[in-house]
């Protein structure tokens, strides 16, 4: 029976949870998720969870912030004057905003406080500082 390894690229049905229990995500209705390990392209306690586990196992994981979408980091908070958003747009707490780097290089924000002259955003990731559980299942792996 085959198991995942470094490279392999999977498909894997999960649901992730708060500690509180609120789901947060999940493939359930959907199909799986298909992706390649050691790319980077998931959480590293995600990734490290998958490894040796064989086609259609189901196992369930608790990861620490740090496995997990890392700490809440306060440099990440940053006051803007509202005079620097386009004139369309009308701010507002919980609206998601997006900021292009001279670089290029986009970053997801969300409005978390709005005054009279200005918004306060948060680049962290929405789960960032929060311990949290998958409920996985290897659906397919490819070598």
């Amino acid at each position: 029976m085959s198991q995942v390894k470094e490279n392999n690229t999977v498909k894997v049905h999960y649901t992730g949870k708060l500690s509180n229990g609120q789901v947060f995500d999940t493939s359930e209705g959907r199909e799986p998720l298909e992706f390649t390990l050691g790319q980077g392209q998931m959480i590293p306690g995600f990734e490290a969870a998958l490894i040796d586990m064989k086609l259609n196992e189901k196992k369930t994981i608790d990861l620490p912030m740090e496995a997990a979408f890392g700490q809440s980091r306060p440099e990440l908070i940053q006051e803007v004057q509202k005079n620097q958003l386009p004139p369309e747009i009308n701010p507002e707490v919980g609206m998601a905003l997006v900021s292009t780097a001279p670089d290029g290089t986009e970053h997801n924000l969300m409005v978390v406080e709005v005054k009279e002259d200005t918004i306060t955003v948060d680049a962290n990731h929405p789960l960032a500082g929060h311990d949290v559980t998958f409920d996985l299942e290897v659906v397919d792996i490819k070598g």
